[in-house]
This record gives structure tokens, sequence and C-alpha cells, in this order.
């Protein structure tokens, strides 16, 4: 009778040993099914904004300077101290926000694609950087697909970070001060190109 008690005992152990192991197993199996999710809903979210790369690091205010060669605008559309409407936001909340102009300029302007510095998902046509941004910039624009460096800081990582063009147009870009959809205050984010703002009512 006691060696039936033992044997039941060690069967018993047995079983529990083994259960506990194989819960461990889907435990470890779920979660690298889980980390995929998340970087799928990671993914959806940044196409759907038009980026690739995380943009949480892009410092929405500015200091105010300019980069050293950028000449004002003469005659901009939408002058210094007006009110113009954000019509296509690079961020969240920026979309719809009203404006103030606070500076204007005449350049050359770029999107462009680069890896961060500081490491990172490569960021695909960001908007925007102007031709005094870039390292050893001529009098003549850069063309799409040059290879280039940034001299610009709007995000964490890209002061430095080699990259490519993706878009080139001559237009006047502003600095702009506005709030977001959720109350935050930004002052002189850099930049806006005239074709992203519209008219105050």
């Amino acid at each position: 009778m006691l060696k039936r008690n033992k044997f039941a005992i060690c069967v018993f152990s047995l079983v529990t040993v083994l259960t506990i192991s194989a819960c461990g197993r889907n435990d470890e199996e779920a979660s690298p099914k889980e980390h995929t999710n998340t970087e799928e809903r990671t993914t959806n979210n940044e196409v759907s904004n038009g980026h690739s790369g995380d943009h949480s690091g892009m410092d929405h205010s500015g200091s105010g300077e300019v980069p050293e060669g950028l000449k004002e605008a003469e005659n901009p559309k939408y002058k210094v101290g007006s009110k113009a409407i954000i019509t296509h936001g690079h961020m969240e909340g920026m979309k719809g926000a009203e404006a103030t102009i606070a500076g204007a300029y005449d350049t050359t302007v770029y999107s462009i694609s680069y890896t961060p510095t500081t490491g990172g998902e490569r960021v695909e046509n960001h908007k925007w950087v102007v031709h005094e941004e870039i390292a050893d910039a001529g009098e003549a624009p850069f063309k799409e697909g040059d290879e280039v460096k940034v001299n610009a800081s709007h995000m964490e990582g890209m002061e430095g970070a080699a990259a490519e063009i993706d878009s080139v147009q001559e237009m006047t870009v502003y600095m702009v001060d506005f709030t977001t959809a959720d109350g935050q205050k930004v002052k002189n984010h850099l930049w806006v190109t005239e074709t992203e703002l519209s008219h105050a009512e």
C-alpha cells in the first residue's frame, strides 16, 4: 500500500512538472506572435501617415534661428504676422490648425529619406529640409536621388545623417506658430510650404 502511494505521488509530480513546462513553452511561443502584431500595427500607422520610421522625436518647436544664407521672401503669399490654416500636417494634430506666420523664405525645399544616426528604422519621405540645411550646398539645387548629408536637427538622429533626396521644389517656405488639436503650443516650427497653407477666414 505504501509503495502504491509513493508511486502515485511520483506520477502526479511528474505530470505536474510536464504541465508547467508545457505552459512555459506556450507562453514563450505566444510572445513573438504578440510582438509581430505590434510591429504590424506600427507599420500600418506609419503608412497611413505617409511616413516610415518613428516621428515622435520630431522637435515641433524651434529657436527661431534659420540656416545661414536663407533669404527672406520679398513678397510672400502669406505675410509675416498674418494667419493661415495648415491644410497638410506632417505630424498628428497639425492639419487644420490655425497658424501665425513667423517667417517666410524663398529657397529650394526637399523631402528626404534617411537612416537616423541614433539607429532605428529608416525615415522615408520626411518633409521638409531646405537647401541651406544640406551640408556643402552650392548655388545649384540638388536633384532627386542625390546622396547628401543633413545639417538640420528637426528630428532626433537627423543631424549628420546621410540622406537621399526624394523630391525637389523651389518655393516659399514658412516658419509658423500654431496650437495642435490637443492643445500643444508650437513655436517657430520648421517648415511648412506655401502649398500646405490656405488663407484663414
